[in-house]
C-alpha cells in the first residue's frame, strides 16, 4: 500500500482531562500537536461536537505520508499518556 494513511478519530475528554488547570490542558494539547508534526503528520480538520452529541466531544481527519508514522504517533501519544485523558476511536483509510 502506497500514499497517505487517513486517520479519522473521535474523542471524549475524561474526568482526568478536567482536573488539569487551563494552563495544563493547553501545554498538553501543544505536545499533542507537536507529536503529531514529530511523526510527519498534519491534521486536515478538528470538529468540536460536544454540543450535538453525548459521546464525543469532537471528532477529526488527520493524514500521514505512511504506516510507520501513524505508529511512531501512537508511540509518541502513549509517551505523552494522551489516552489518560482521552478516550477516543480511531479509522484507519486510504483514498479509494
Amino acid at each position: 500500500m502506497s500514499g497517505p494513511i487517513y486517520k479519522s478519530f473521535r474523542l471524549k475528554f475524561t474526568e482526568a482531562w478536567y482536573q488539569l488547570s487551563q494552563d495544563e490542558q493547553n501545554s498538553l494539547l501543544a505536545k499533542v500537536t507537536e507529536a503529531l508534526e514529530k511523526a510527519g503528520g498534519k491534521s486536515l480538520v478538528i470538529y468540536n461536537s460536544s454540543w450535538s452529541a453525548e459521546d464525543w466531544d469532537g471528532f477529526g481527519l488527520e493524514e500521514f505520508p505512511d504506516i510507520e508514522a501513524v505508529q511512531k504517533h501512537t508511540q509518541l501519544l502513549n509517551e505523552l499518556n494522551w489516552l489518560r485523558y482521552v478516550r477516543s476511536s480511531t479509522l484507519l483509510g486510504v483514498k479509494m
